[in-house]
Parts: structure tokens; sequence; C-alpha cells
């Protein structure tokens, strides 16, 4: 192992497991990276129905389930200054260097990095989705993305398209953006055995069923692309309040023998449903990257996708074929994919996709994240303050109360508890890795 300083990190996010999609994968494989590369990785979200406490993971990943219940959308609901005392003490038992949050989303993941900063720790977040300018829940979200990066050590987006609308949204320098894309298991992800008959061709979706993963565009798709191919076939997975919409193009088309709707799909059994096809549909109205994408790749599917967001950026030009976010415009894509399926290598495409994504390579740019986080200089509250009164000739005020409250509460907590009297944790390994691997359990505890 090299002689690097070894950082302790406090991951944070309302979205982790048991709970499966694009953010939990990313803290969950970044995090076991962390932790062979000789990081120390601790994990702080929210309770999930009997799941609270501490409990341990793969690789002795530990992870905090604070007693808070989600209050909407996988959200807990915002106290500003409740979760204080506990981040505190997470904060001194486990010595942590760097507090890293994710999701613009994650109220603990704002609530946190507010604390964090209040107690002079450094922090770093990653933003993993794209965000308008025009609606009103949009305009919100953006002033509380601004509230939190005023004083934000580093940021990370997950496609330079993301980092772009990050900017914009926050205001923050974009020199203190970094760009570090997810990526993929590929040593989970991979194809049939044996290559799948182009007789009868199979195209698999698996997303959530909501107006945002463009679950609309399929309605209108799918009736068009079974009349112009008789020997296309679909499979969907997922669940979610459009589900009722397909079930229902389904029976006013006669389609069930050619759509075949699989509901919620575990994310262990998601390979084994996209080696099933061989063209992977994509019609996202909005994605930041989509990692979904990245795992139909490695498992040699041809991807078909809505030209939104980061998607571009994602795979080379000859592994993804692009459209706009219109019905007719998908039609023709899906006819190109078609008609370049057979000159499509499965095998050669998976051994593609293991040198140009790995979550080691992820990991060990994120650790030169935290580098240039730590090397930032300390300040005080006062120079603190002057950055919130630049968020607005309003609302800068307000986060300064805000902020001045927080750090008032955190000295009566020191008093009331000093921080000598927080028992600080024994570092203890629980598994050894073997370098080059990690282990898919995420049920180990």
């Amino acid at each position: 192992m090299d002689k690097k300083e070894k950082h302790r990190i406090l991951m944070v996010s309302d979205f982790f497991y048991p709970n499966f999609g694009g953010v939990e994968n990313h803290i969950y494989y970044l995090s076991q990276c962390l932790i062979e590369l000789g990081h120390k990785v601790i994990v702080m979200t929210h309770a999930y129905k009997d799941r609270t406490g501490v409990r341990y993971m793969t690789g002795g990943l530990k992870v905090y389930y604070v007693p808070w219940k989600p209050f909407l959308m996988q959200n807990t609901l915002p106290t500003f200054y409740g979760t204080l005392p506990i981040i505190r003490t997470i904060l001194i038992r486990e010595n942590i260097s760097v507090v890293h949050g994710h999701q613009a989303f994650s109220t603990l993941c704002h609530e946190a990095l507010m604390h964090a900063r209040t107690m002079g720790y450094k922090v770093v977040f990653t933003d993993h989705s794209l965000y308008g300018f025009a609606d009103v829940g949009s305009i919100h979200m953006n002033k509380v993305l601004q509230f939190t990066l005023a004083d934000v050590s580093q940021a990370i987006c997950v496609s330079h398209t993301s980092k772009e609308n990050t900017v914009l949204r926050s205001g923050l320098p974009p020199e203190k953006v970094f760009v570090i894309p997810n990526a993929v298991d590929t040593a989970m992800f991979k194809p049939a055995p044996e290559r799948l008959s182009n007789d009868v061709i199979v195209i698999v979706v698996i997303s959530r069923l909501v107006y945002r993963k463009g679950a609309d565009l399929l309605v209108e798709v799918i009736p068009e692309v079974c009349r112009l191919h008789p020997n296309v076939r679909f499979v969907i997975g997922g669940d979610g309040p459009k589900r009722v919409r397909l079930e229902e193009m389904r029976e006013k088309h006669s389609l069930q023998d050619r759509v075949e709707m699989l509901g919620a799909v575990p994310h262990a059994r998601v390979q084994s449903v996209l080696i099933r096809g061989h063209v992977f549909l994509n019609s996202s109205l909005t994605e930041a990257f989509c990692i979904a994408i990245l795992e139909a790749a490695s498992c040699g599917l041809l991807t078909v996708s809505t030209r939104v967001g980061g998607v571009p950026e994602v795979l080379p030009d000859d592994m993804i074929v692009l459209a706009e976010p219109d019905p007719t415009d998908m039609v023709q894509a899906i006819t190109k994919a078609l008609n370049i399926l057979p000159q499509i290598d499965p095998q050669a495409m998976h051994m593609r996709m293991k040198k140009l994504y790995s979550w080691h390579d992820v990991a060990r740019r994120t650790e030169i994240v935290y580098d240039r986080a730590l090397r930032c200089s300390n300040q005080d509250l006062l120079e603190r303050l002057s950055r919130y009164l630049t968020c607005g000739a309003w609302a800068g005020k307000l986060f300064c109360l805000v902020m001045i409250i927080d750090f008032l509460f955190w000295h009566l907590l020191r008093l009331w508890k000093p921080d000598r009297e927080i028992e600080v944790v024994p570092d203890v390994s629980l598994v050894n890795f073997q370098h080059g691997k990690v282990s898919r359990d995420h049920n180990r505890i």
C-alpha cells in the first residue's frame, strides 16, 4: 500500500441500501473501492422500516441508520437543527476528516453538510441529477442547493452536462467542480454465454415507470414498433404510477403476447433480465448520466436512448443510437438499431466496457478531490457568512441567520456534552479484501 494520506470519510444521503438505484449503487461501490484503497468509510442514512442502528456490510462498511423515518420520496422531514446532535456524535466517534454528501434532493445530505461546515470539517458534494430553472419545485431546490454549496469545499458531478447545470443553479465557481462519471460492475453484468438468435428480437426496458423516465413515450412507441417489426418483442421491468398506462396500451393493441410486464425487478436479477434481450431502450426525459445504460452495454446489448442530459457522454457512438424524446424519432432510432444489430458482438462490447468504466478508477479520482478539499484553508464564521450574503438580498440574510443559530446550537451542545466525553471508536478491519475485487453481497451484516 502506498504512503498517501488515508482519509476518514462519512458518506451521507437519504438514498442507500436496502433501496436500489443510481445513487445507492454509486455510494455502495465507491465506498467499497475506497476501503480497498485503505481509507475508512462510514455511511449515514435514515432508518428503513425495522433497519435502524449500526449495521456492517461487505468489506467492513459501517452504516449508521439514524432513527428518522422517510417523509416524502425516501427523504426525511427537514428539521434544520434536529440532526446536529447525532451528526456531531458520529463525526467525533468515527474521527471523520471529510464529509461527502450525495444527491441534491436528499434532506439528510444538506443538513449534514451544513452542520459539518459549522464544526469546521471539509465537505464534498456529489450531484447526481439535473434540474430545471422554471417550475416551482426546481426554483426551490436550486435555492437550497445555492445555500448548501455556498460553503462547500469541492463538488463532483457525474457528467459535463451535470457540471454545467450545477454551476448555473448554485453559482459555484467552475474550478471547484470536478467531473467523475459513474461506473458499472462488469463482473456482475456479463453477456449471455451463447449469442442469442436474431429470429426474434427482444427489446428490454428496465426503469421506474414514472413521467421523468419517459413512460408516456413508451406508450406511443411500443405499438408502432410492433406494427413495423413483427419479430420484435418487449420485456419491461419496473414499477410506478405509469404502469397502468402501459398495461392499458397492451390491452388496447392486443399485445399481450409481445409485451411482457415483469413488475419491479430486484437489482440482483437485473442482469438475468438484460441477457434475454438484444436491444436496451431508455426513454428518459432527463438524465445526468444513467447507470442503466452502462449495465446494458456491459451485458452486450445495443442501446437506444433519448438524447437528453449527460446520456450522449456515456457510450461511444457505435454502442448507442440516440433519438430526440419524440415518438416518431424514437421509432426511427429503434429501426436503425435493428439494422445494425447483426454487427454487434456482445462479448467484444463487454470487454470494451471493462476498459472504459471501473469503480476503482472512480475511487482514485474521488481520492484526488478529497486531497484538494483537505488542502482548503480553514475560515472563521465571519468569513463564511460573507459567502452566504451573496446568495440574494433576502435569501442571503436568511441563510446567515440559519448558520448563526447553527453555530450557537453547536456551542451549546459542546457545553452540555464536551467533545472529550464522546468515546472514539477503535478502527477494526472486519474483512481483508483481495485486491481488485469488490463483493456484491449487499445483504451481509
